[in-house]
């Protein structure tokens, strides 16, 4: 069977949620959304902590946030998709609540801003500690109230249809590589049907769950980055894996481990070795509020 849309979203997260009401309030066409499981469980849906964003300028601004990221990032993140992310946080926190995501607020109607490793101030915006299933289902309810959108949910995108299926030999060095859409298994019939678009976004997320040991839900497992390289897309910076740091140690629990919010670290909680004693004030001056980077140490972090 072939389905035709104007945009192919693969991925049911923050980030393939987010495009498809995007570009369905826009106006420019039909969506697609295809995701694996069910909508509702994402690596999105399992984060804790909150999000960052500069929202209160009485005390921070853009310069300490992209400063505090590049520190973080060990000076080697690019500077420019930093700068962006920083700049237009802002403005994408403001789109999560106008599609129906809630944020906690103090008395005076502010935002309750947390703190977490890393960063130099209270910035994170949260939903007491499940703020990724709050965004997550928020982002659900819009989504499955838009009509221009329709949720195909339990497929399995399969390939990414090229120019190579047209008979045409495509390579890394094909600097005109076309991507017409993708073919996705029904689970219901078993056949695998042809998607065909005008935009193909690949929104599946990261590879956690190839680790014998992490906080990522097992559905984190690459599909996406494995079909584009299948597809001779280029893949850039595959050795940083993002790991949590902080997790509850129960060797019956390994995949995945029960992760602990960041924002603890914030609040004041140490971290200490099996034997109650306190190490890091031997590899960085911040302390148990060191970013990920030292907190893991650089051979599991890459």
């Amino acid at each position: 069977m072939i389905q035709k849309y104007d945009f192919l979203v693969i991925g049911g997260g923050i980030a393939g949620m987010c495009y498809a009401l995007s570009v369905a309030n826009s106006g420019k066409g039909k969506v697609a959304l295809v995701c694996k499981t069910t909508l509702d469980e994402a690596n999105t849906a399992k984060a804790q902590g909150g999000v960052a964003a500069v929202t209160n300028l009485a005390v921070d601004n853009f310069e300490k946030h992209i400063n505090d990221t590049m520190v973080a990032g060990d000076y080697i993140s690019d500077l420019d998709a930093v700068k962006h992310v920083v700049c237009n946080a802002p403005k994408a926190i403001n789109a999560l609540v106008n599609w129906g995501v809630n944020f906690d607020k103090n008395n005076n109607g502010e935002y309750d801003l947390h703190r977490e490793g890393g960063h130099s101030d209270f910035r994170i915006l949260h939903h007491a500690d499940d703020t990724g299933f709050e965004i997550q289902r928020g982002l659900m309810e819009a989504v499955r109230q838009n009509n221009n959108i329709t949720v195909l949910e339990n497929h399995y995108a399969v390939e990414i249809i090229t120019q190579h299926h047209l008979g045409v030999q495509v390579t890394r060095r094909t600097n005109n590589i076309e991507c017409f859409g993708a073919y996705i298994l029904n689970p219901t019939t078993q056949k695998v049907d042809t998607f065909l678009s005008k935009v193909t976004l690949l929104a599946t997320g990261g590879v956690g769950a190839l680790y014998s040991t992490t906080s990522n839900p097992v559905i984190a497992t690459g599909d996406g980055i494995a079909m584009a390289y299948r597809a001779k897309a280029t893949v850039k910076d595959m050795e940083f894996v993002q790991f949590h740091p902080t997790v509850l140690y129960n060797p019956a629990e390994t995949h995945p481990a029960f992760l602990i919010t960041e924002a603890m670290r914030g609040y004041g909680a140490v971290l200490k070795l099996p034997n109650g004693n306190e190490f890091m004030h031997k590899y960085d001056e911040r302390l148990s509020l060191a970013p990920r980077d030292i907190v893991l140490g650089p051979s599991t972090t890459k």
